[in-house]
């Protein structure tokens, strides 16, 4: 399919100039199938392509889809739940009487529709493509494919894969690793534009959670399959005081040792790491995610997000499964480390929309082989559209701190993911949110149940 997309302020990204945006005033971008074949003015295209359906942007704002680089759909059914006894103290407690029980609580129908409502979450504020991580440790032959099913319904890009874990034994622990590998391998097989939205990677949960034998199996299928790894690390006190007690080595020295790290695994949090492991996650190349909101509600520190960039280290942002609104991740992430380093200066808006942008990009390109997170010729065709009107000049120089204090996931009108149009004029066109958001309410009711029967509540 032909359309041209004209009359908007597009910020095309793509390079390291002013932060790798580039506004584009009356400007005008061609897509031909899944993928974006022109950016220019609209008058040039205009004349360029007389015969493509035309989508008039009216003036608004032109950006690619956002990125998400760590999340969880799985914990759509933790929200109102209410855990009985007191207050949870502690992240170790967080896991134990809420996640590792609420994952349990997951049946087949349960992971669907635990999938479709962050996916209407995505679309409806305009991220295109999601890095998941999924734990049902009751159901968890297939459940990948439950996942790329909801996927391809709502016609987004995710790079799927499931949560090893020792943590309910060793069957489980080998039916996770049998999951990841059978879908890295299902996914290499898609053809087509299916192909090209849905990608797999090496799951684990996180090294307390991990035996060494564990790991070693999970190493052989990995380099079996040529892929990394996507774990939760450092994520507090916890896995540092587990790794000391039962291996008398810190968390990110453990992982290097046993061959975890490297250019393609994805470390989410590392928050609780001394200099030496930041050393570490730096000269393997390793990617470390950054999701603040989460980190926040779990109390469970902040990590030194601006030494890893000043260091040069590939950080991008996740949301850890809390809404799929990135822009108001961004802003969390431009506000924590002030208050956290009582310093107005740190972590500018420049620095958090290149994590959320460029950096989120090249991660994605991990997965994914055209260019993405960008509006240029040859890049994937993942574009939103938004009503945000600026009171003040806009400019390519000035866009982060727009993005800080003004633009918004609810300011999105139109998604666009691989050229196909999945939100118009805020009306969803692949996904049935009130359908949806009915049937999830009775299959929670079911996974509450069985929540509070695990839980002895």
């Amino acid at each position: 399919m032909s359309m041209l997309i004209t009359h908007g302020t597009l910020v095309t990204f793509g390079d390291d100039a002013h932060h790798g945006a580039h506004l584009i005033e009356n400007g005008a971008l061609h897509i031909d199938g899944d993928h974006i074949t022109d950016v220019g003015k609209t008058s040039d295209l205009r004349a360029m392509f007389p015969d493509a359906e035309v989508l008039d942007a009216g003036g608004k704002l032109v950006m690619p889809g956002n990125i998400c680089a760590h999340t969880h759909s799985y914990g759509a059914f933790a929200r109102g739940l209410a855990i009985a006894g007191p207050p949870m103290k502690s992240f170790p407690e967080i896991l134990a009487r809420l996640w590792w029980q609420l994952d349990r609580s997951l049946d087949e129908e349960a992971i669907r529709y635990s999938t479709l409502v962050p996916l209407v979450d995505a679309v409806r504020h305009g991220t295109t493509t999601l890095i998941d991580h999924h734990a049902s440790n009751r159901a968890i032959d297939g459940s990948l494919d439950i996942i790329a099913d909801a996927v391809e319904e709502a016609g987004i890009r995710a790079c799927l894969c499931y949560e090893v874990t020792d943590r309910d034994g060793s069957a489980v622990a080998e039916a996770g690793i049998r999951e990841n590998e059978r879908f890295i391998r299902r996914a290499r097989e898609l053809e087509g534009e299916l192909g090209e939205r849905l990608a797999g990677t090496f799951g684990l949960h996180a090294s307390l959670t991990l035996t060494d034998e564990t790991l070693e199996q999970c190493v052989d299928v990995a380099e079996r399959l040529g892929v990394g790894f996507h774990i939760h690390a450092a994520e507090g006190p916890a896995d540092r005081e587990h790794a000391l007690e039962t291996y008398d080595t810190r968390t990110i020295d453990r992982l290097a040792e046993r061959g975890i790290l490297g250019e393609q695994t994805i470390v989410a949090h590392a928050i609780d790491i001394d200099a030496w492991e930041m050393e570490t996650l730096r000269d393997t190349g390793t990617w470390v995610t950054h999701q603040p909101r989460s980190n926040m509600n779990n109390a469970v520190g902040v990590a030194d997000v601006p030494a890893m960039l000043r260091g040069g280290m590939p950080v991008g942002l996740g949301n850890d499964g809390f809404s799929n609104n990135m822009f108001t991740e961004m802003k969390t992430a431009y506000l924590l480390h002030k208050v956290h380093r009582d310093d107005p200066r740190v972590m500018g808006a420049d620095q958090v929309l290149k994590m959320a942008v460029n950096n989120n990009a090249r991660l994605a390109n991990l997965f994914f082989p055209q260019p993405i997170g960008q509006l240029s010729p040859g890049a994937y065709a993942d574009v939103i559209l938004l009503d945000y009107y600026p009171p003040t000049p806009l400019t390519a120089g000035n866009l982060p701190w727009h993005v800080a204090f003004g633009i918004d996931g609810s300011h999105v009108t139109h998604t666009i993911c691989g050229g196909r149009l999945l939100m118009k004029d805020r009306e969803l066109l692949t996904l049935d949110e009130e359908a949806i958001a009915g049937r999830a309410r009775e299959v929670a009711r079911d996974v509450w149940k069985r929540f509070e029967e695990l839980s002895g509540s």
